[in-house]
């Protein structure tokens, strides 16, 4: 099998839709050896600053000289992104012979219970981390948690970061229930690492934790994060850890980190010392989450010498902590912001854009190319003009930067592209930029 072909493959498996349970994951797990009962996870779930958690996990081991997994989703660019080793993407030639292997497989499901797309590369993804003798896996949920395909694993440690409102159509349309279903990894003995959260989401979280008698850590309580002198003051009852700041950009990083540490400190199998904390986060990479394009095909189409900054956020939350960062920026250099934003139809546009509205006036609603179920840009124009703001529709993201570069500024604008991790990814491909 080809890659190309495999990749076909794959994605014609989306016809089957997305499920929620877990016979089918480990039906397929087990048919392909049971790949899971080899590794040790540290498993992720949450709304917002999973991605990030994972990066700044990884990148921590790692510096500690273990050989790290790492499983996320959605891939920004390339397939390849969601499964890495040492941040290594899995290779085309591995995915092709993983798809067929895999294919021969699902011949033993029926078609009212054919695997989907997930689940798939769920079990794919377990059979090369074996393969390739990983010490240890991060391993991120796609969606939920409680019935995702990830959920057929026993971690070290259950992490859950900020849990908000997204996806409202699969996990409940209340933040009590959807913090109910990302509490689902917990497990019985297994201790719980937690970031800060509204009180209806801890109080669910808590409850879980406490049923299955796994120990907690959240954030505020048993750990504290604090940002002194621009570094890292980490503290919980082993003590106090002075660190560099993250490379990835926002005060949210600091608390994205500060779960990661807490999660190490949390297990003892693995033995972390303080150079490989710092080093680990001082060095982790995460794209599209407040980065800065400095150079590229898309960057030399906008008004020379602005700023331009990618975000995938997609939900209040999301912009929320996206418009902070924004004003951090503001406070070191001012500069005009336009914020060019394309979504998916079945994202809030309003409790989005209401988060830049009293940073920027000027919003460029634009189509994420080749996406089905992405909102037309006149829907996202009429949410922001709802909120007082100066919009305008571009068909493109290449054509908004080259209807601003016709404009005439006194300072040179700082341009942020958001709205969804798909037109993130776009915005990669296009510019030239891997992906890291």
């Amino acid at each position: 099998m080809t890659y190309a072909k495999a990749i076909e493959f794959l994605y014609d498996l989306r016809w089957f839709g997305a499920k929620f349970g877990l016979e089918n994951t480990f039906k397929l797990a087990a048919l392909a050896g049971n790949p899971q009962n080899q590794l040790r996870f540290i498993h992720v779930a949450g709304t917002n600053g999973k991605g990030s958690t994972c990066a700044m996990l990884e990148s921590i081991y790692r510096a500690a000289g273990l050989r790290v997994g790492l499983f996320t989703s959605p891939h920004l660019v390339a397939f390849g992104e969601r499964i890495q080793v040492n941040r290594q993407p899995i290779s085309e030639a591995d995915v092709a012979r993983l798809i067929d292997e895999m294919q021969s497989l699902l011949g033993k499901f029926s078609v009212e219970h054919h695997s989907t797309f997930f689940e798939v590369v769920t079990v794919m993804a377990l059979r090369y981390f074996d393969e390739q003798k990983c010490d240890l896996v991060i391993w991120e949920t796609g969606m939920g948690g409680r019935l995702d395909a990830t959920n057929i694993v026993t971690p070290l440690a259950s992490v859950i970061t900020n849990v908000q409102l997204d996806h409202q159509q699969w996990l409940g349309e209340t933040v009590k229930k959807i913090a109910f279903e990302k509490a689902g990894i917990i497990k019985r003995n297994v201790p719980v690492i937690c970031a800060e959260q509204t009180p209806e989401a801890i109080a669910v979280i808590e409850r879980q934790a406490k049923r299955l008698q796994a120990p907690m850590h959240a954030a505020g309580q048993e750990w504290h994060v604090n940002i002194e002198r621009g570094r890292l003051v980490y503290q919980d009852d082993r003590g106090l850890m002075d660190l560099a700041a993250p490379k990835l950009f926002g005060r949210h990083q600091f608390d994205n980190a500060g779960l990661a540490i807490a999660t190490l400190r949390a297990q003892n199998l693995f033995k972390v010392d303080a150079a490989a904390f710092e080093a680990g986060i001082v060095n982790a990479e995460w794209p599209a989450r407040m980065q800065r394009l400095a150079s590229g095909a898309l960057v030399e189409q906008a008004p020379q010498g602005s700023e331009i900054w990618l975000d995938g956020g997609h939900n209040a939350e999301g912009g929320r902590v996206t418009a902070a960062a924004l004003g951090d920026l503001e406070e070191r250099v001012s500069r005009p912001l336009v914020v060019i934003v394309g979504m998916m139809a079945n994202k809030d546009a309003g409790a989005f854009l209401a988060n830049f509205a009293g940073l920027t006036r000027h919003i460029v609603a634009v189509q994420i190319p080749d996406r089905l179920g992405a909102m037309p840009p006149d829907r996202l124009a009429d949410a922001a003009r709802a909120l007082g703001m100066r919009v305008e529709s571009a068909g493109s993201v290449e054509a908004a930067l080259r209807s601003l570069a016709r404009l005439v500024y006194e300072v040179p604008p700082r341009i942020l592209i958001t709205g969804s991790l798909y037109l993130a990814g776009h915005v990669l491909a296009a510019n030239g930029t891997p992906p890291r």
